[in-house]
């Protein structure tokens, strides 16, 4: 087999035959350990039949692996640099497309169509680069593309705020925005002694799978989603507090608020991240009978 790109002899090796510099704008840490990269491919769950689809490649370290273990990967790099070098480590394997292109440009639902045609599913698995995270993962998501799920390497703390549960510090909006699509568990934490360079944080490895239907089914989705975030606008703000300062004639409206969480069982005293998506589901349905007009 194909010696592994993520050694620290090997990666070294690579960076120096092309001169490569990191670009700090760009978030490039470059994994360096062969067995956490098998660990991410084995919580993708992928087969000899399954499509991939990874951002931000850097010098195919995981690209390999994705490409020993599925069908058919497709991998974006906005970085013109790397192409060269990639060109050359992966050239072992004749089963993956490299698009330059930053992700969230691309036209996904035509990606997936034109490269994935005999392929029964389709997983995004990456090393994302931290400061794009949170508008990666949720685009993935609003688009509604036909994928069976997302393992991805992000910041530890960023990987706790999307898996965490109501009633916790790091439950929030962006909590529920995922989880609203996906089942998402931590599967992996990860040091940052296995980049290079060495990141200033951990990181983990999240695993979203994609929900059949929404968490919740709400008759707006907008709406339900205005709700949840401003219900966590001011988070030692009562629930009441927030969506009183927050919904649009929320101060004339007060008291429909309140008829509203009464209705559907919630004490206006809570916080906001004490409420179940349930919970925010049943009450954004009730103030969009009271709120219609918005």
């Amino acid at each position: 087999m194909q010696k592994d790109i993520a050694t620290p002899i090997r990666t070294k090796e690579i960076l120096k035959k092309y001169g490569f510099s990191f670009k700090k704008s760009l978030g490039q840490n470059f994994l360096i350990d062969p067995n956490i990269l098998r660990n991410i491919t084995h919580f993708a769950q992928l087969t000899n039949e399954s499509g991939a689809i990874e951002i931000g490649p850097g010098i195919g370290a995981l690209t390999e692996h994705l490409a020993r273990t599925s069908k058919k990967v497709v991998a974006f790099e906005i970085d013109q640099r790397l192409f060269p070098i990639l060109e050359d480590t992966l050239s072992p394997y004749n089963n993956i497309s490299l698009i330059h292109q930053d992700i969230l440009d691309a036209d996904l639902q035509k990606v997936i169509t034109e490269e994935f045609k005999d392929v029964k599913d389709v997983m995004v698995v990456a090393n994302l680069p931290y400061y794009v995270t949170t508008p990666i993962i949720l685009k993935l998501l609003e688009a509604n593309l036909p994928l069976r799920g997302i393992v991805v390497m992000l910041q530890k703390e960023v990987a706790d705020r999307i898996a965490a549960k109501p009633g916790t510090k790091e439950y929030g909006s962006l909590s529920i925005a995922i989880q609203y699509y996906t089942i998402a568990e931590t599967v992996m934490i990860v040091p940052n002694t296995v980049f290079m360079p060495q990141p200033n944080v951990d990181s983990a490895v999240i695993r979203l799978m994609k929900r059949t239907e929404p968490a919740v089914v709400v008759k707006d989705e907008g709406f339900f989603f205005g709700v949840v975030r401003m219900s966590f606008a001011q988070r030692r703000k009562t629930i009441l507090n927030n969506l009183t300062n927050g919904l649009p004639n929320g101060k004339e409206k007060k008291a429909d608020i309140i008829k509203a969480l009464e209705t559907v069982g919630i004490d206006p005293k809570r916080r906001g991240e004490t409420l179940s998506i349930p919970e925010f589901g049943a009450l954004s349905d009730e103030l969009w009978d009271a709120f219609h007009s918005i």
